[in-house]
């Protein structure tokens, strides 16, 4: 069997493969750049570990209260080296990007203490445990008694570095989500984000600086903490995790905040001392050393997503030429049809549960339906490919993933094929 022959059994026409194959050319160089990425980061998570001595028995499992687990500890402090912090907390207790964030905001937030994001509005899940949204009285930072205030966007969806100057001083944490969420404003560089510590530290020096970094490990040579900001914050089920990582998220910065951070996470008293690892040690060690090369993977099928439907007339962010900050690529469709075949083709070109058919529901979280597709070995591991929207205005799909760009390329062009099929593009 030839590789046309191989696609063809999968599904893919000669007419989608084609136009595959079209954009093949504009990918070299930034494949090239890419890999070249990759290249530096695994360097910089081999020297984190063998700096710190990593060998087999740091593989071991602990149970019950976790006392003197030496794999967990040495995991945290592999994780401080390879993000340039003073400390880190990682735990297969962490259940996702959202609780690690909400764990940081609530560990560092007292009574009476403001919260600003200079970003504009949060991530969706966020909302509720801000207390934007959702009901009163459930325990939110605000029913606590901590002020939310927000700094709005440029029109280019870009910082306001002057109206950020003036609504930061006072606050105790300024709040910075790296990724895009459900918009489509970029998902910004660690540039970017020096830029806004660096207005930060210049009118409020004590102003705590917290980065959401879900989606943006690996992604660039250096991570936010390298650039000053005080915390970052991911999950271990997207880039971090390496797609081998079962659950778990991590908290990286000072020694003092991860502190505070750890007696949030279990009780004041005990902090880091106690959470058994169950097994999860290895498979953490191991996700954190493929990383940066499954992250140059997904953004090797992001590259490609953004360049074939550019072509097929679909508008992409970003765009193939532009920087990127994560590992997302948002494509906007316009039509609801659009959108749920788009979804409906990812699933079927995924290695899990390819016989399902993704439908838009009501998730926790979330204010409108959403769509996702999701086949992954790890539920929810985003750093597999997956494709998810909320069901409305301006009908846009955010896709991630690809553990390898070969598997990507099958489910990006499996979705160009359903849309196809279904007589929605290239009439």
């Amino acid at each position: 069997m030839n590789r046309d022959e191989m696609y063809l059994s999968l599904g893919v026409s000669d007419k989608v493969l084609q136009f595959g194959e079209a954009v093949l050319d504009e990918l070299k160089p930034r494949f090239a750049g890419i890999e070249e990425i990759a290249e530096l980061n695994q360097a910089k998570v081999i020297g984190a570990m063998q700096k710190n001595r990593v060998n087999a028995t740091h593989f071991a499992a602990s149970t019950g209260y976790g006392y003197d687990d030496e794999g967990r500890d040495n995991l945290e402090r592999v994780y401080a080296s390879a993000f340039h912090t003073e400390a880190a907390l990682v735990r297969p207790q962490i259940t996702c990007g959202t609780h690690a964030l909400a764990v940081a905001l609530s560990a560092n937030l007292l009574p009476g203490d403001e919260l600003l994001s200079p970003v504009g509005k949060p991530y969706d899940t966020l909302e509720e445990v801000i207390g934007i949204s959702g009901t009163p009285g459930n325990g939110s930072l605000m029913d606590y008694g901590v002020e939310y205030g927000e700094v709005p966007l440029t029109g280019g969806g870009l910082p306001d570095l002057d109206a950020i100057a003036q609504a930061v001083p006072g606050a105790k944490v300024a709040y910075i989500q790296r990724s895009r969420g459900y918009s489509l404003r970029p998902a910004y560089t660690v540039e970017q984000i020096q830029e806004i510590v660096q207005t930060v530290r210049r009118v409020s020096p004590d102003t705590i600086v917290m980065v959401d970094n879900c989606y943006g490990e690996f992604v660039q040579r250096r991570e936010p903490t390298s650039v000053g900001a005080d915390l970052i914050i991911g999950s271990l089920i997207k880039n971090a995790g390496g797609s081998i990582a079962q659950t778990g998220g991590y908290i990286a910065g000072r020694k003092d905040l991860v502190e505070l951070c750890s007696y949030r996470l279990t009780c004041v008293g005990m902090g880091k001392e106690v959470g058994c690892t169950l097994h999860q040690n290895k498979e953490m060690f191991l996700g954190l050393f493929f990383a940066p090369d499954v992250v140059a993977n997904a953004l090797k099928t992001a590259a490609f997503a953004a360049e074939l439907f550019r072509l097929m007339g679909f508008d992409s962010y970003p765009a193939l030429s532009e920087t990127r900050g994560d590992i997302i690529t948002a494509i906007r469709f316009g039509t609801p049809e659009l959108l749920t075949a788009f979804c409906q083709g990812v699933q079927k070109g995924a290695p899990v549960d390819a016989f399902v058919t993704p439908e838009p529901w009501d998730m926790p979280g979330y204010t409108s339906q959403v769509i996702m597709a999701a086949g992954a070995f790890t539920m929810g591991a985003s750093i597999e490919l997956s494709a998810d929207a909320p069901m409305r205005e301006p009908y846009a799909v955010w896709m991630q993933g690809g553990i390898t760009y070969a598997s990507g390329r099958i489910g990006i062009l499996l979705a160009a094929q359903e849309m196809l099929d279904r007589g929605l593009i290239l009439k």
